[in-house]
């Protein structure tokens, strides 16, 4: 999904950057994103963000690419939209590793906070990350003429929230 630094996200930007005092980071260099593919998925992940539960995503390369100019890197900040495309946190991006599909570990996936309940065991935590996100790639690639592979890269990204707003 491309910046859309619209009226109501520029502000909140702002706000954010008032409020931390952050002079590192400009304005038009936060991204703006949503998790998922549909209204519906970015409240639930989004949820899951602000609870503390969701501090890892998985994307592919390739839909980076197609949307970005340059990878995702350790220090960015990205404004996430809920279902609705209101802004509602910030998270910087902390760690930023690219593997193959097939290399992803349980440990990523649980970080990814997706599984309910939350403590299941790592095989079975590995096993619904593996079914939704091969299913979530093949309707998120398939519009940019790929499709999923074990060896596709996926952007394993890890972040935390530095703003929120009640």
């Amino acid at each position: 999904m491309p910046n859309r630094h619209t009226p109501a996200i520029r502000d909140f930007i702002n706000r954010f950057l008032e409020a931390t005092g952050r002079k590192d980071i400009k304005c038009d260099a936060i991204l703006v994103d949503a998790f998922g593919d549909s209204p519906e998925m970015a409240d639930r992940l989004l949820s899951l963000v602000l609870a503390g539960t969701k501090t890892a995503s998985a994307s592919s390369l390739w839909a980076w690419e197609h949307d970005h100019e340059t990878p995702i890197e350790p220090g960015a900040c990205s404004v996430i939209l809920d279902g609705s495309g209101n802004p509602r946190c910030i998270v910087e991006t902390t760690h930023a590793d690219i593997v193959a599909y097939q290399d992803v570990t349980a440990e990523f996936a649980r970080a990814e906070g997706e599984h309910e309940p939350l403590d299941l065991p790592d095989d079975r935590v590995f096993e619904h990350w593996r079914k939704g996100h091969w299913a979530f790639f093949g309707r998120t690639l398939t519009p940019l003429g790929r499709h999923p592979k074990q060896d596709m890269p996926v952007i394993c990204e890890r972040f935390k929230v530095i703003y929120q707003e009640s």
